[in-house]
C-alpha cells in the first residue's frame, strides 16, 4: 500500500492525484451526512431546546446540520460529569493517557478526507487548507504526547537539604478544562487544546462555534472510538450564551478561548472570581508585512497574496496591512495585483479553488463597509466587489487590495476577517517597524529583504509572537506544530506561550512540590 500523501500548510499548491481522489471520496461521504440533528453528549432527548440550522457559506440553501443548543440543565449536567470523572482520568498513568490520545491522532489522520470535505462544506475552507487543518489537529495531539513523554510525565526529582528528605516536582492537572473553539480552525484549534488538556490529565468541556459544530461532533467520535471515557470529554453545542455559561461555572479549572479580543478580554477579566485560574486566550491580530527596497518582490507579492487571501482572509494570522518602501512601492503593488487576479474564486470543494466564501452575510457587510470607506479616503486597486452569480450562490467577495489610506486610518487597525489588504508607503524599514508595532495586537508579522542587517533589526524589534522572513509560502501565515509555535503578544494572547510549542502543554498543569521525610 502506498503511503498516504500528508498535507500541511506548505502543500497549498499540491498536485497529488492520490490526495485529490481521497478528498473527492470524502466529499461524497460528507454530503451523505448533511442535515443531521446534532446534540451535546448530555442533551435530554425530551428537551425542547431550540434547533439552529447551520447552512453552508458556499450555498446557504444547503443545511449542513440542525444544532440542538445546550440548555442550562445540559451545561450543569455536562460540567458535573466532567468534574466527577476528573480524579479518575487524572489518576490514569500518563503513559496510558498518552496511548489513548495517540490513537485519537491516528483516527483523525485516517479520517482526514471526510473530515476535510465536511469542513469545506461547513465553513468554506478550500480542500488543501481544510485537509491541512485536520492534519494539524492530529499533529498537535502527537506533539503534546511526545512532549509529555520527553519530560517523563513532568515528574522530576529535586535537590535535598536533608539526607532523610526526598523531594519531587510534579505537574498535576487543574480538573475540568473548558475549550471554546472558533469557526475558522474548527479541528486544529479545538482538538489541539482539548488534546493537550486530556493528555495532561484534565477532563474537557468543549463549546464549538456553531459553524464548526459538525466537525466538533466528528472529533468527539474520534475521542470515543480511541477510548477517551465519555465523561472525560463533554460536547456542549450552542451559541455565545452557552459559551458564557460554561466559562462562568465555578467548577471549570481553566479555559482556552480562540476568538475576538472583546470576548477574550471579558473572559480574562471575569473568569477567576474565586481565586486565580488560567485563561489561555488567543485573540486575533492585525498582522503586518514590511517590504524592504532590498526585497525579492516576486516572493513578497506571492507571500502577501497567500496570507491575505487564504481562507478568504478569515485567519487570525492573515496579512491585512503592508508597509512597502517608496522606491519599490509601484512595482510591488503591480506584482501583488497580478498575484491577486490569478487566484481562483469558487466552490471550496473544487480542486482549483483557492478563495472560497466568507462565513456569513455579516462578513459580506463588513467587507462592503471597508471597501466603501477605502474608496472614500484612498483607492481600491483591485477587487472591491461582493460576488453573487453563476457558481457563486453564497457569501462571496473579491480579494481586494487598497492603498493611499492615511497611515492612521481605521482599516490599518480594525480586524476585518475578510480578503482585504491595505498597502501603505513608507520611507524606511524603521518607519515600517514603528507602524507595525504601534498596533496593540501582536500575533504574526512578515518581512521581505535580502539585507542581513535589516533582517537582524526586524528580528530584534518586531513585537509579534510568530514572525517570518522571506517566506513566499505565506508572509504571515502557515504555522505548524513542532515547527512554528503559534501564539500572540500584547492584545493577541494572554499567556506569552504558543500552541504547538515547547512551553504549551505545562500550561494545562500546576506544579506541586512533594517532600517526604524517610523514617
Amino acid at each position: 500500500m502506498s503511503k498516504k500523501f500528508r498535507v500541511t500548510y506548505a502543500t497549498l499548491s499540491a498536485d497529488n492525484e492520490e490526495l485529490h481522489r481521497g478528498y473527492e471520496d470524502g466529499v461524497h461521504q460528507a454530503r451523505g451526512w448533511l442535515g443531521r440533528e446534532l446534540r451535546g453528549h448530555v442533551a435530554d432527548p425530551e428537551a425542547t431546546a431550540p434547533l439552529t440550522a447551520v447552512t453552508s457559506p458556499h450555498d446557504p440553501s444547503i443545511v449542513v446540520s440542525q444544532v440542538r443548543e445546550s440548555t442550562p440543565n445540559d451545561i450543569d449536567s455536562g460540567i458535573g460529569l466532567a468534574a466527577k470523572s476528573a480524579r479518575g482520568w487524572a489518576a490514569k498513568p500518563w503513559r496510558e493517557r498518552m496511548q489513548v490520545m495517540l490513537r485519537v491522532a491516528d483516527l483523525i489522520s485516517e479520517r482526514s478526507n471526510e473530515l476535510g470535505a465536511l469542513m469545506s462544506i461547513e465553513n468554506g475552507k478550500n480542500r488543501l487548507e481544510a485537509l491541512g487543518d485536520v492534519e494539524e489537529a492530529a499533529d498537535m495531539i502527537r506533539y503534546y504526547c511526545n512532549e509529555l513523554e520527553k519530560h517523563d510525565g513532568y515528574d522530576h526529582p529535586m535537590g535535598s537539604l536533608n539526607p532523610a528528605e526526598r523531594t519531587r516536582s510534579v505537574l498535576k492537572p487543574y480538573g475540568v478544562w473548558a475549550v471554546v473553539g472558533p469557526f475558522n480552525f474548527p479541528m486544529a484549534l479545538t482538538a489541539g487544546p482539548a488534546g493537550a488538556a486530556l493528555v495532561a490529565g484534565n477532563t474537557v468541556v468543549v463549546k464549538p462555534s456553531l459553524q464548526g459544530t459538525f466537525i466538533a461532533s466528528k472529533l468527539f467520535e474520534c475521542f470515543t472510538d480511541a477510548g477517551v471515557p465519555a465523561e472525560a470529554a463533554i460536547l456542549l453545542p450552542g451559541g455565545d450564551d452557552v459559551g458564557q455559561a460554561v466559562v462562568a461555572d465555578p467548577r471549570i479549572g481553566g479555559v482556552t478561548f480562540t476568538g475576538s479580543s472583546k470576548v477574550g478580554m471579558s473572559i480574562f477579566n471575569e473568569f477567576a472570581t474565586q481565586y486565580p485560574k488560567p485563561v489561555m486566550a488567543e485573540m486575533g491580530g492585525k498582522n503586518p508585512t514590511i517590504v524592504s527596497a532590498k526585497a525579492d518582490l516576486d516572493d513578497a507579492a506571492l507571500g502577501v497574496a497567500r496570507s491575505a487571501f487564504g481562507f478568504s482572509g478569515q485567519k487570525c494570522s492573515a496579512c491585512s496591512r503592508v508597509y512597502v518602501q517608496r522606491e519599490v512601492r509601484d512595482e510591488f503593488l503591480a506584482k501583488l495585483v497580478e498575484q491577486t487576479k490569478k487566484l481562483k474564486i469558487g466552490d471550496p470543494t473544487a480542486r482549483d479553488s483557492f478563495v472560497g466564501p466568507v462565513v456569513d452575510a455579516d462578513a459580506v457587510r463588513r467587507f462592503e463597509d471597508a471597501v466603501a470607506h477605502a474608496r472614500e479616503v484612498g483607492a481600491v486597486v483591485t477587487g472591491g466587489e461582493a460576488l453573487n452569480g453563476e457558481g457563486l450562490p453564497g457569501h462571496y467577495v473579491a480579494p481586494t487590495v487598497v492603498t493611499d489610506l492615511p497611515l492612521d486610518d481605521r482599516l490599518y487597525s480594525t480586524e476585518l476577517f475578510v480578503p482585504f489588504v491595505a498597502v501603505a508607503t513608507v520611507d524606511t524599514v524603521q518607519e515600517g517597524l514603528e507602524l507595525s508595532n504601534a498596533d496593540p495586537a501582536g500575533l504574526t508579522a512578515g518581512f521581505f529583504s535580502n539585507d542581513q542587517a535589516e533582517i537582524d533589526e526586524f528580528l530584534e524589534v518586531i513585537e509579534a509572537g510568530v514572525i517570518y522572513v522571506n517566506r513566499p509560502a505565506g508572509a504571515t501565515t502557515g504555522a505548524w506544530p513542532g515547527v512554528q509555535p503559534f501564539g500572540g503578544w500584547k492584545r493577541s494572547g494572554s499567556t506569552g506561550k504558543a500552541g504547538g510549542g515547547l512551553y504549551y502543554l505545562p500550561e494545562f498543569l500546576r506544579e506541586q512540590s512533594q517532600t517526604v521525610v524517610e523514617k
